[in-house]
C-alpha cells in the first residue's frame, strides 16, 4: 500500500510554496498540503490536524512546517510512516529571538504586515541568484493571502514552541532531513545537529538554494523526496 504524503508549509506559507511537489509526487500517491495556522501553540497545532489527518502518512515539513512535524511525531510516532524535516530547527526560541518577534507582531496588529513579511523573510535567507527576488514575492504573496491574523498567531507558536531534540533521538522511521546550502536563518550546522540525533538519518544539503528550497530548486527537492518515499522501512 502507498501511504498517502502530508505536506507542512513554512510560517505564511500555503500549498503555493509545494506546487512542484503537489503536481509531479501527486501523481502516484495521494498528496495533502495541512494547514499550521490554527492555533497559538504548536501543541494545540498539532493536535487539531491529527484529527483531520490519514491514519498512517508520510510527513514532510519545511521551516515551521517542520516545528509541527515534529511534535506530530513526538504525540503519533505510530502513525508516521516515514518523516523530512526540511529548513527547519529542533530548539526552542531562544529569550532574545523571543522578543524580537514583539515588533513584528506589533507591527502586524497595526496593518504593517507587507512591511513585516519583508523583515521576516529577506534576501540573504535564499541562494543568491537571478530568481531570488521573483520567489521572495510568491512568499510574500503567499503571506498578504494568510493575513495578520495567521502571523501573529503562528509568531506566538514560534515563541511557546518546545525543544525537541528528545522527540529526534527516539524516531524510529526513514528519515530526511533536507536544506539548503544558503540557508541563513536555519543554517546547515544546525541540520547536521538534527541528523546526528536521529538514527539512521539521511542528511541532503541542496547547493544551489536557501531557505526555501522547495521554490528555488523544486525539481531537485522533488527528486530527493521521491527517493526518501520510495525508501523501505
Amino acid at each position: 500500500m502507498v501511504e498517502p504524503l502530508v505536506l507542512l508549509p513554512g510560517m505564511m506559507c500555503d500549498a503555493r510554496l509545494y506546487a512542484h511537489q503537489l503536481l509531479t509526487l501527486g501523481r502516484d500517491r495521494a498528496v495533502m498540503v495541512a494547514p499550521i495556522h490554527l492555533g497559538e501553540r504548536v501543541e494545540e497545532i498539532a493536535s487539531g490536524l491529527l484529527d483531520q489527518l490519514p491514519q498512517r502518512f508520510a510527513l514532510a515539513g519545511l521551516s515551521m512546517g517542520g516545528i509541527i512535524a515534529m511534535e506530530i511525531y513526538r504525540r503519533a510516532p505510530d502513525r508516521v510512516t516515514r518523516l523530512c524535516l526540511m529548513d527547519t530547527d529542533v530548539q526552542a526560541d531562544t529569550p532574545v529571538i523571543a522578543a524580537a518577534r514583539e515588533p513584528m507582531i506589533v507591527g502586524a496588529k497595526a496593518g504593517r504586515l507587507d512591511e513585516v513579511l519583508r523583515q521576516a523573510m529577506q534576501p540573504e535567507y535564499l541562494a543568491p541568484n537571478a530568481n531570488r527576488m521573483q520567489t521572495l514575492e510568491q512568499v510574500y504573496a503567499m503571506g498578504r493571502d494568510m493575513g495578520a491574523e495567521a502571523f501573529v498567531r503562528q509568531s506566538r507558536a514560534l515563541q511557546r514552541r518546545p525543544d525537541q531534540q528528545g522527540t529526534l533521538r527516539k524516531i524510529k522511521v526513514p528519515t530526511l532531513v533536507l536544506c539548503g546550502a544558503h540557508d541563513a536563518l536555519t543554517p546547515v550546522k544546525r541540520h547536521t545537529f538534527m541528523a546526528e540525533l536521529i538514527p539512521g538519518a539521511e542528511l541532503q544539503v541542496i547547493d544551489n538554494a536557501g531557505h526555501l528550497p522547495t521554490l528555488e530548486t523544486p525539481d531537485i527537492v522533488t527528486r530527493v523526496l521521491l527517493t526518501w518515499l520510495q525508501r523501505s522501512q
